[in-house]
């Protein structure tokens, strides 16, 4: 039998805090691999049941996750990306290389229209990425244009000639990708000014307001990020940031080792495990040191940070194309995005937007398909089980956590990981607590002090699996799914010191949600 630990939190559940957006639990589909062709779009003469070439079993499994938006079409891609060379007749649009992700043709079969038609589908917002590597400031007006212009116009009369009377509502514009790296190898300062530019000329369009996101930076790059703040307000000056851009993106990956020796998706270690775990919840200091950095300049947090990609990556699948990153998810992955949700969560004052990368076989995705096989990953579990989260009010979990945390490695290679992550919302009385134990090994046991409401109609459900890498496949595709999960007591509190509330048992490497109303 595995030992225990326990952990004790309070929540106050008449006190919610910020609201965490539903976007934070967003998606991302780039040209790249089989995210798009064979992913989401298989073409109208496919045998795999599709509408206008949209597969349809991709539809309905996103459709159950109530995705909210979705990112299109990069990532580095898009700055290589002409948008007028994917509309029109599809025998008409020109092909071009895909230089960033396996050097290999693109048709453009799958366009401006297309990828609008699949928002519909999903009942996704759009966030479109624009060009600003290799584009200029007229190809991403005119898309704005193009797509969410009303009346009569030179893109207006295209748009029309290529079928769509209305406009479209695409609130979402990111203004480049990556521009420190793959989208322009730039100095922060210049890009800033690039910004600003590209920003002005992306109008409000007949009642479409856009939210335009300027390319942030990686990781720790602290520098990065005041550069850009520095562009919308100079220390000083206002208290109220100029509106060029409303929001700034960050990208973060967890990787269990360095760069070039990432490690395999399903072959790792304890250690490994570990490891990536305490990559993961790096998160939670990464998301603190930016946001201070955007406080210093826009202490009411009208500008967002939005965290647009993220996820894990590892070496690819063997004998598959290496620029296709294809990987497979295992309930590793799972415990990642379980324990990131919580920290986006406690950051949803400033963080207003995540898009994990990518939604089909590309690096973390929800989904895989083969053929007309379509498996659900254990990442893609977590994100539904969550879901009650989206639009809530995130309740502050006060943890004490002695004793509950696990030393990996050893000397430079070693660590300490904090084995227990909660996190609580609350929305129309309905309450949603999230519960991961990361402990390779050990059960543990979590004392709440439920405080300012009577919670009851309490039910649980877990995710957990035999082995820490445990995957579904073509063939087991249930392998890691939900379960019931009655592992929970819930009482009264009584005088005590610290009362009885709710009492949780958590088996080793598992996510919890338990679902209740509070009276």
């Amino acid at each position: 039998m595995p030992s225990r630990r326990t952990a004790r939190a309070v929540v106050n559940v008449d006190l919610p805090g910020p609201q965490i957006s539903r976007h934070l639990y967003g998606h991302f589909a780039e040209h790249l691999g089989r995210c798009i062709y064979g992913g989401f779009y298989v073409g109208p003469d496919s045998d795999i049941p599709n509408e206008a070439g949209i597969r349809l079993d991709v539809v309905e499994a996103l459709r159950a996750l109530n995705i909210p938006n979705l990112r299109w079409p990069g990532g580095c891609f898009a700055d290589e990306y002409h948008w007028k060379d994917g509309i029109g007749p599809k025998d008409q649009r020109p092909a071009m290389v895909n230089t960033n992700w396996g050097d290999v043709e693109e048709n453009n079969h799958f366009g401006t229209h297309e990828f609008m038609a699949l928002c519909e589908l999903l009942g996704a917002e759009p966030y479109v990425n624009g060009n600003v590597g290799s584009g200029t400031v007229r190809e991403m007006s005119e898309w704005v244009e193009y797509l969410t212009r009303d009346g009569d116009s030179p893109m207006v009369r295209l748009r029309k000639e290529n079928g769509r009377e209305a406009p479209w509502r695409v609130p979402f514009w990111g203004i480049g990708n990556e521009a420190w790296g793959c989208g322009g190898n730039m100095r922060a300062e210049h890009y800033a000014d690039l910004a600003r530019r590209y920003a002005t000329y992306c109008r409000d369009q007949a009642g479409n307001k856009l939210y335009r996101i300027a390319a942030g930076a990686h990781d720790r790059d602290y520098a990065w990020t005041e550069a850009l703040m520095k562009a919308l307000n100079p220390l000083g000056c206002t208290n109220r940031p100029r509106g060029y851009y409303q929001g700034i993106s960050l990208h973060y990956y967890t990787l269990a080792g360095p760069w070039h020796a990432k490690g395999s998706a399903t072959d790792f270690t304890e250690d490994d495990y570990y490891r990536t775990l305490a990559s993961a919840r790096a998160m939670d200091e990464i998301l603190a040191g930016h946001s201070r950095v955007m406080d210093c300049y826009d202490a009411g947090a009208q500008v967002g940070l939005v965290v647009d990609e993220w996820g894990t990556w590892w070496d690819v699948e063997p004998e598959t194309n290496p620029g296709f990153l294809f990987q497979q998810n295992t309930l590793r992955d799972a415990l990642v995005a379980s324990v990131t949700f919580d920290i986006f969560h406690q950051h949803a004052r400033r963080v207003v937007m995540a898009n994990i990368a990518q939604t089909v076989n590309v690096l973390q995705a929800m989904l895989l398909t083969d053929g007309d096989a379509l498996v659900r990953t254990p990442t893609y579990h977590v994100f539904e089980m969550n879901k009650g989260h989206q639009d809530a009010h995130n309740l502050a979990v006060h943890l004490s956590t002695q004793g509950t945390s696990r030393s990996y490695g050893e000397n430079d290679a070693g660590g300490e990981l904090e084995t227990v992550s909660v996190s609580a919302s609350v929305k129309d009385g309905d309450l949603l607590v999230s519960l991961t134990n990361l402990d390779a090994s050990d059960a543990l046991t979590v004392n709440f002090d439920l405080r300012g409401g009577a919670v009851a109609e309490l039910t649980g459900r877990i995710l957990t699996a035999e082995a820490l890498n445990g995957h579904n496949r073509p063939g087991e595709p249930d392998a890691v799914v939900p379960k019931a999960f009655d592992g929970f007591t819930l009482a009264d509190r009584d005088a005590g010191a610290f009362g009885t509330g709710l009492t949780v048992e958590l088996p080793p490497h598992s996510f919890v949600t338990l679902a209740g109303r509070i009276g």
